[in-house]
């Protein structure tokens, strides 16, 4: 099982992602032509770029200010969410084992952090849309079952490297979860990783170069 979830299904998992997220911006691209001819003759570099700085800083916008523990969470989630997996020390090694790619890592000790930050930020995720009445309104089980996906990966890792269940069977199941969440990405609302440059230069070229306002 080891065998099949580490190479032909890893191998399935990628070209699921890839291929899904290509068939997406390829389709989301052609929707938004139809749907305003000149959607594409009014985008801005400029107000674009200026938007998504804006927005990937924290506390870049007033939106942002204006909710600063919704931020700080968000803002540390999606950082750890991110750069753990890419940089984790085990990871790399599998890498360089399969492709004989390898780069700069974190420390265990800073992955073990990280990786409870995940799990912490997707239960303040879970109880913010139980206790907010406006979040609640609009949250679906669906909701509760991406942050179950996007947790599972960090959860099963942490077990698995600490040793505290079965090691063998935590790690696939590790792997699983992992495969899992990458293949999910481009047909879920994970897809936002898609698409907020995308949507974020949009939102930023019509208020900017349009409407000649701020969107932040």
């Amino acid at each position: 099982m080891y065998e099949f979830v580490r190479g032909p299904l890893l191998w399935i998992s990628f070209i699921v992602f890839i291929g899904g997220s290509l068939f997406k911006l390829i389709y989301m691209a052609n929707l938004a032509k139809k749907k305003d001819i000149y959607v594409y003759e009014y985008m801005s570099l400029k107000y674009g770029l200026r938007s998504i700085l804006h927005w990937i800083i924290p506390f870049g916008s007033v939106n942002m200010r204006q909710r600063p523990v919704f931020t700080i969470v968000s803002f540390a989630f999606h950082i750890c969410l991110i750069f753990t997996p890419i940089f984790l020390l085990a990871h790399n090694i599998l890498w360089y084992e399969s492709w004989k790619i390898s780069w700069w890592t974190i420390s265990e000790s800073i992955a073990d952090w990280m990786t409870l930050v995940v799990i912490a930020a997707c239960v303040f995720f879970a109880v913010r849309r139980i206790v907010r009445p406006e979040v609640k309104y609009v949250t679906s089980a669906s909701d509760f079952l991406l942050l179950t996906m996007a947790a599972a990966p960090f959860i099963t890792g942490f077990l698995a490297y600490h040793q505290w269940f079965a090691y063998k069977t935590m790690l696939i199941i590790h792997i699983l979860c992992g495969e899992i969440m990458l293949m999910a990405i481009p047909f879920t609302r994970l897809s936002h990783m898609l698409f907020f440059p995308l949507t974020r230069a949009y939102m930023g070229s019509e208020f900017g170069a349009v409407r000649h306002v701020k969107d932040y």
